[in-house]
């Protein structure tokens, strides 16, 4: 049975299908997709954490879907802009994985992400899978995956 990794930038496909579609993404849609006969060895979701009741009880529902959620504080600056980030997070957690799985499968239309790609099919052998709503994801990133999933209706809440 093929084995896969599933790296997940809330952030990125909250904001890019609320943009897109006015609508939430469906993770459990997006777990039975992505997990179809396939053994699952690492599923992580990568979230902001704002200390925030409602974000709390997703964060909640993703562990049941059978997600780990790792979190990072929200930093507000003094200048009013804000960050939070896991691109690094998300890319050194891809390079360890794909040395354990057949299978990346990353959520996130980023294209910073696509010299990881690159980087994960040459030198680890790892097939890439990436799902990103189309408009909004950066076309190197696309091109860089060995098959790209477009996020559109059916993998979004009603």
């Amino acid at each position: 049975m093929e084995t896969v990794s599933i790296l997940v930038d809330v952030q990125n496909v909250y904001y890019t299908t609320r943009q897109a579609f006015g609508r939430n993404f469906d993770y459990n849609k997006f777990w039975a997709a992505a997990t179809h006969n396939r053994k699952v060895v690492n599923a992580v979701a990568y979230a902001i954490d704002r200390q925030d009741e409602k974000q709390r009880q997703f964060q909640n529902i993703l562990r049941a879907i059978g997600f780990e959620v790792k979190l990072k504080p929200f930093i507000q600056r003094s200048d009013g802009s804000a960050k939070g980030d896991w691109d690094v997070g998300i890319t050194l957690d891809a390079m360890e994985y794909a040395e354990q799985s057949d299978n990346i499968v990353l959520v996130s239309g980023d294209g910073d992400f696509d010299l990881l790609v690159d980087r994960i099919k040459v030198k680890k052998n790892t097939s890439v899978e990436v799902y990103g709503v189309e408009k909004l994801t950066a076309v190197s990133l696309i091109n860089a995956a060995n098959k790209f999933v477009p996020i559109e209706s059916d993998l979004l809440l009603i």
